[in-house]
């Protein structure tokens, strides 16, 4: 040590105490933090989320899991195909999740065979206040006046328009929106006027010829004319859609068809919008994530526009609910609504996804007007359409999809296909 002066040699020691010390405290932190992780409650949350929804919800129970050490999330997701069918088998047979996804249409199954909690109580315990989410989603989960899950969003029919396609067609207004004019007639003189400015091999609107499309689309117009929208009777006994504006609006939708606005045989009405072979693209919100990952796609989307009377969309809300299970601690129902609360709250991430978050302080939040798009439509949330609340209404609309479809193929004209729906969905209501 030659050459050193004692101060340094003392100040060298304590230099490499604290260095010690401090390593040795951030292993101890470390170490308390992996034992907390360890003990924390783990919860099971089930959901049916594929591509960008899939991968955005990881993220935020991700997040979640890195802010919380006394709960951790398994997230287990599955295909939508026997989604629903897995989630109620396990409920049956007591290997039920935590906490479920369920959509707002297929909540009432749910209600009514007691499968799913409750939450009023277990929303007090955690200071979830029901008054801070979107109105009409809220109505969606609430059963005789009890609810039943926590919204999470909306998902909406808003409508997507290649801007240089519309542009060369003239029909973009000085803030680069769609230019129609009101009624059927604005509506289809837009489409023709595209369809006359573009390529022939360009849609002038793209829409499956099969699948639930048309059917959204038809709901949709439907619920936009005065008095329109009734599905069932008073007591939700009979369907009672086979009338004069039901009729009005599927008309309209045919015509659409039989035209070629909408052009025969689209498979995929997604992927020709999206490789820029069609002006036009009525879908859900769930495609903005998507088509703006497309750096060649310039466009621009904005509600469904109002054809009737009045502003109105077909619309769905994802909902997180807690299965009904005989052996729940108080202490893991508490963390299930913790995390519910929570993903409901940090809803701008979820938004990326495209969808309207369901807590309405969230879209006057800087995170949510940052991103592109969502803004444009998400005032489309307060004029929605959900399905009514049936429990058979999910294997009902499969009966309108088929019917529907013979339609647009020309086997029957608007008036036969009601009929004919209704028809069925009376035999299947009676049995």
């Amino acid at each position: 040590m030659r050459g050193l002066s004692f101060r340094t040699i003392i100040l060298t020691a304590i230099g490499a105490s604290l260095a010690l010390t401090g390593c040795s405290q951030n292993d101890n932190k470390e170490t308390v933090s992996a034992e907390a992780k360890a003990q924390a409650i783990q919860l099971n949350y089930w959901t049916p989320f594929s591509g960008g929804d899939n991968l955005f919800m990881t993220e935020m129970v991700d997040q979640f899991n890195q802010e919380h050490d006394d709960i951790q999330v398994v997230q287990m997701n599955s295909r939508l195909d026997d989604y629903y069918s897995r989630l109620r088998t396990a409920i049956l047979s007591g290997n039920a999740p935590d906490v479920a996804i369920i959509h707002a249409s297929s909540l009432p199954q749910f209600v009514q065979n007691d499968y799913v909690e409750d939450l009023s109580e277990p929303a007090e315990e955690v200071g979830l206040d029901w008054n801070v989410y979107n109105k009409s989603v809220m109505k969606a989960a609430l059963f005789q006046g009890k609810p039943y899950a926590v919204p999470l969003d909306t998902h909406v029919l808003v409508m997507y328009y290649n801007k240089t396609f519309l542009e060369q067609a003239g029909v973009l207004d000085d803030q680069g929106k769609p230019a129609i004019e009101g009624g059927e007639t604005g509506f289809t003189k837009f489409l023709t006027t595209i369809k006359q400015a573009v390529p022939s091999d360009i849609a002038p609107l793209a829409q499956p010829s099969t699948r639930i499309d048309s059917v959204w689309l038809w709901w949709s117009l439907y619920n936009q004319i005065q008095g329109g929208g009734k599905f069932y009777n008073e007591d939700s006994t009979k369907a009672v859609f086979n009338n004069p504006a039901a009729l009005k609006a599927l008309s309209y939708v045919e015509g659409l068809y039989k035209s070629k606005l909408i052009p025969p045989n689209i498979p995929d009405a997604f992927k020709l919008f999206n490789e820029g072979k069609a002006a036009v693209l009525i879908s859900g919100v769930w495609a903005t994530g998507a088509l703006e990952k497309n750096e060649q796609l310039n466009f621009g989307v904005v509600p469904l526009p109002t054809i009737y009377e009045k502003p109105a969309a077909w619309a769905d809300s994802h909902t997180l609910t807690i299965p009904a299970q005989h052996e729940m601690t108080p202490e893991k129902r508490e963390a299930a609504m913790t995390f519910m609360k929570w993903l409901a709250e940090h809803g701008a991430k979820w938004a990326e996804a495209g969808h309207v978050p369901s807590v309405s302080a969230i879209l006057d939040t800087d995170a949510f007007k940052a991103l592109d798009y969502r803004s444009d439509y998400a005032e489309a949330a307060n004029a929605v359409a959900f399905w009514p609340k049936h429990t058979k209404q999910h294997s009902l609309i499969e009966v309108i999809i088929r019917q529907f479809e013979r339609m647009i193929y020309g086997q029957q004209t608007p008036e036969q296909a009601l009929q004919a729906t209704e028809a069925q969905i009376n035999l299947e209501l009676s049995k």
